[in-house]
């Protein structure tokens, strides 16, 4: 498989002096084509700078970060951001979705500039990914009328938009109950089945399980690597066992 992305030895802080904390702490790490991964670690661990430093959305003290052949501390904030926009989707723990627009326009807003596609198309994009997602008939509901896995839906619709090579999920599901995080699940695995290489920062041993390639992250670092075959839902609560012990073994 082709390398997306590789991290060197990368280091980040935060504080100064003796408050100074390392949240990265000489990372390394690659992600490939249609990989589909999740880091895990306690609060602090680190897995949310390292996907902030993966992504180019924070910036490294130290080592580097390679996206395509392109070094990502080599380009402009510009550039970082159109690579962003058209190389990669992000779906958060809570959707920044704007309230004064309705959801389709929500879905579309993103994705409107520096697009080629006409206004037409863009809107044909995001209609077809809310039908693919379930969420066609919101269209017009503003975003206080959906329910919290509805407006993550539109968020990974909104992810989409560009046809990205990867996504990244900060605790996707997070905030939401059980049958709305297992539905929200099946459509990263969809994604992923699709050819699109997904990355998730989880706490949680039900997401990871459904995930191929898991990091454990520890005190700025990756400390141990699981490697699972292909989801199958007849195998969850071993693949589950399999994490938790891993995760008692390590002392997370």
């Amino acid at each position: 498989m082709k390398k997306i992305i590789v991290g060197e030895n990368m280091e980040k802080a935060f504080g100064e002096d003796a408050e100074k904390v390392k949240v990265l702490n000489g990372v390394s790490i690659e992600i490939y084509e249609g990989e589909f991964v999740s880091v895990m670690g306690p609060s602090g661990s680190g897995k949310s700078s390292l996907m902030f430093a993966l992504s180019g959305m924070d910036s490294i003290d130290g080592g580097k970060v390679v996206y395509g052949g392109k070094e990502l501390s080599g380009l402009k904030e510009n550039e970082l951001a159109d690579l962003r926009r058209s190389e990669m989707g992000f779906v958060f723990q809570q959707p920044t979705l704007l309230k004064n627009l309705n959801i389709l326009d929500n879905i579309i807003l993103p994705s409107v500039r520096g697009n080629r596609r006409k206004g037409t198309k863009i809107t044909e994009k995001a209609k077809a990914l809310m039908q693919k997602t379930s969420i066609s008939e919101l269209e017009t509901r503003g975003i206080t009328q959906v329910s919290g896995g509805q407006l993550q839906r539109a968020g990974i619709c909104r992810a989409l938009m560009n046809d990205p090579k990867i996504i990244f999920g900060d605790e996707p599901t997070g905030a939401l109950n059980s049958k709305s995080a297992n539905e929200i699940m099946d459509i990263f695995s969809e994604i992923n089945t699709d050819g699109t290489a997904v990355m998730l920062v989880t706490h949680d041993a039900k997401v990871a399980a459904r995930t191929e390639r898991i990091m454990f992250m520890l005190d700025g670092k990756i400390v141990s690597e699981m490697r699972l075959p292909k989801y199958d839902r007849t195998d969850v609560d071993v693949r589950i066992k399999k994490i938790t012990e891993k995760m008692r073994e390590i002392g997370i």
